[in-house]
């Protein structure tokens, strides 16, 4: 089954920066090939031979779960009351570095150590009631923090994104763009 994870990108300034980055638009990442294992590199360039992804993140206390995280698994980026986005993991791996070097962070300032490619990047502006409309939500949860929700969250929220045709697939046998 496809994993459904929440993450917030829209919220603070700093998630902003970062996003305006990686989210709002496509990096090169063949610019930081100097830093990516070669094996790093050629999944990328596998999954997006333009050259060119978005991409986001999540910290080292996070790390485990980040191992769970697979081509496929559809991410929500929160921020402002609503999913912003919605996308599909493209590649993930571990890379402080090209991390640091992609969202250059404030001294002193935590950065990413885990980092994805996504694809099927969809803008959708749905409204948190959407979402705690349906089984096991809490009305007034405002998703703060990464959260990872379990099988029948997940396929509540993949049935809601297709019905309300966010460009979400709910398998991850399905062609992908």
């Amino acid at each position: 089954m496809v994993q459904v994870f929440v993450q917030p990108a829209y919220g603070t300034r700093d998630a902003r920066r970062y996003g305006a980055v990686s989210l709002d638009r496509t990096v090169a990442f063949r610019e930081f090939a100097e830093l990516l294992d070669p094996a790093d590199l050629a999944r990328l360039n596998t999954l997006h031979p333009g050259g060119r992804a978005r991409f986001w993140g999540a910290k080292d206390k996070y790390d485990r779960r980040m191992d769970t995280v697979t081509t496929g698994d559809v991410v929500l980026f929160t921020g402002r009351r609503h999913v912003q986005v919605t996308a599909e993991v493209g590649h993930g791996f571990r890379n402080p570095a090209f991390a640091r070097r992609l969202w250059t962070p404030d001294p002193g300032k935590c950065v990413f150590s885990n980092v994805y490619s996504l694809r099927r990047y969809r803008r959708v502006e749905l409204p948190y009631e959407a979402i705690w409309a349906l089984p096991g939500f809490t009305a007034g949860d405002n998703f703060m923090g990464l959260r990872f929700l379990d099988e029948a969250k997940s396929a509540a929220v993949l049935g809601l994104l297709t019905a309300q045709q966010c460009g979400i697939t709910s398998s991850k046998d399905a062609q992908l763009s």
